[in-house]
């Protein structure tokens, strides 16, 4: 590589290490989604109020992860508590209503601060909330309150708002607490909205004090407002709420993680979340042990072939083909010879009677039938031409000498 080539590459490398470290260091995009959970920091997240609760509060905080009906259907009627939930829109089913109705009645409360909320629960409070889109949704907005003496505790929501309130309540039952009041700056024809509504009532429900806290302002219970000047009217709504001990919803939440795994089912249980992953470790486990227990597969290795035994074989078949039985008569004769110096170290020289009675015993072959090839052999030696037949006769003396011997 040239000195210019190396020049352009060390260029574009720094420019691509630059341009990562511009974009591991550059912020972040600040996150306005809607959340309301305990643990969310970003703007709209309830960090700072949940915290601020559990330090001023002389009563356990708890947090519920279920719903309504879930966390409450079993609840100790002798217990009472304040549940709150804080989320820009909240709906409860027909399970969930009867749930936290029931539960209201035992003279129990409940705090619900929303822009939006529908089904059975505000058909039975018979309320509704509404907003007034044309001239001040998200417009500057006073929140006060109806007593006199809370004025200095009323806060001007500048910005991060969505002015919502009560379009409807039950006035023989309702108690107004709090307003929101927004300047118009514009007459529109055939306006039925006034510039100051009603945002925080109070519902008494049932016989042993129970009431439901409305309220059409979460955003005042958000990290932002809560750090921006605000706090002291969140605080002042909640000041309403009677001493009993908190319970803190998690669960009607637009910031709520929900498990989107195919095993949600499985994961939602804490007894099959458990099996579910004492199962996966042990069949890690099981397969970690087996695979150093279990020894690997032995590949079949050929054995080496015998190139002497086939070169035996192929001289052999060639004196045959060619009727050269002398040759192999004589051959076979020398290696049988040479077995019986190796295995029993006798003397070969001398084919005699003492021969055969020594090597008879060693072989435990009978006398008779050793006498028989060595007598043979004696006989074959002495020929110079051989037949066929001959090589025959040789090999079956022979086979049948080394059936017997040990």
């Amino acid at each position: 590589m040239d000195k210019r080539s190396r020049i352009a590459l060390y260029a574009i490398g720094a420019i691509i290490v630059l341009m990562m470290i511009a974009e591991v260091s550059k912020p972040k995009a600040l996150n306005w989604r809607d959340s309301y959970t305990a643990t969310d920091k970003i703007p709209l997240g309830s960090y700072v109020l949940f915290n601020e609760l559990k330090t001023i509060s002389n009563k356990p905080i708890s947090v519920s992860t279920k719903t309504v009906f879930e966390s409450l259907k079993d609840f100790d009627t002798n217990k009472k508590t304040v549940s709150i939930f804080i989320n820009n829109g909240i709906s409860f089913d027909k399970q969930d209503t009867e749930t936290l109705l029931k539960y209201v009645e035992n003279g129990n409360s409940v705090f619900i601060s929303t822009n939006y909320m529908y089904g059975n629960l505000s058909d039975t409070l018979n309320i509704r909330i509404g907003s007034d889109y044309n001239n001040f949704f998200k417009k500057p907005s006073l929140n006060g309150f109806i007593s006199p003496g809370l004025k200095p505790n009323q806060r001007t929501f500048k910005d991060v708002i969505e002015n919502s309130f009560f379009i409807s309540i039950d006035t023989l039952n309702a108690v107004a607490l709090g307003t929101t009041k927004v300047e118009k700056t514009e007459t529109i024809t055939k306006d039925t909205f006034p510039d100051t509504n009603i945002n925080f009532i109070k519902v008494p429900f049932g016989n042993k004090n129970g009431a439901f806290y409305m309220h059409t302002n979460p955003f005042a219970f958000s990290n932002y407002h809560m750090l921006n000047g605000n706090d002291v009217y969140a605080a002042t709504v909640l000041s309403f709420l009677p001493k009993h001990e908190i319970i803190w919803d998690n669960y009607y939440k637009s910031g709520r993680k929900v498990i989107t795994s195919p095993l949600r089912f499985v994961l939602q249980s804490k007894a099959l979340k458990w099996a579910f992953y004492i199962t996966l470790v042990s069949l890690i486990l099981f397969v970690i042990f087996k695979g150093k227990r279990t020894q690997r597969i032995i590949p079949v290795v050929e054995p080496l072939k015998n190139a002497t035994l086939d070169f035996t074989k192929t001289i052999g078949d060639l004196y045959y083909q060619h009727g050269d039985f002398t040759n192999i008569i004589n051959n076979k004769i020398q290696y049988f010879l040479e077995q019986i110096r190796s295995k029993y170290y006798l003397n070969t020289n001398e084919l005699s009677e003492n021969f055969i009675s020594k090597l008879a015993i060693k072989s435990s072959n009978k006398k008779e039938d050793t006498k028989a090839l060595i007598d043979y052999i004696v006989f074959l030696k002495s020929k110079n031409t051989h037949t066929e037949t001959d090589l025959i006769q040789l090999n079956k003396l022979i086979e049948t000498f080394t059936k017997n011997n040990i």
